[in-house]
């Protein structure tokens, strides 16, 4: 068999055994029931203070711009460090 036979081969088994799990796990899934829920005033996370942030949003705003300032300098070293010398960049 050429490669090409294998590669056909293992792509057509792939597809079949992930059709057949999702076909299996199909009826697996459950909704939420319909009866409605006894729902409290406010926000259960607080303590009756009523709806508002929860937490220190404050932190989590420096958080993302911390993960974005990294998410830059890994990119930007990444492409120094792997650009060939005299290469030109387009």
């Amino acid at each position: 068999m050429t490669v090409r036979t294998w590669a056909a081969v293992v792509r057509t088994l792939l597809v079949t055994v992930s059709l057949l799990l999702t076909l299996a796990g199909a009826p697996l899934a459950a909704a939420a029931s319909p009866d409605p829920t006894s729902a409290t005033a406010g926000d259960p996370r607080s303590s009756g203070q009523g709806p508002g942030l929860v937490g220190d949003p404050g932190m989590a705003v420096l958080l993302v711009f911390g993960i974005a300032a990294a998410s830059v300098l890994v990119t930007v070293a990444y492409l120094r460090f792997t650009t060939p010398r005299g290469a030109s960049r387009s």
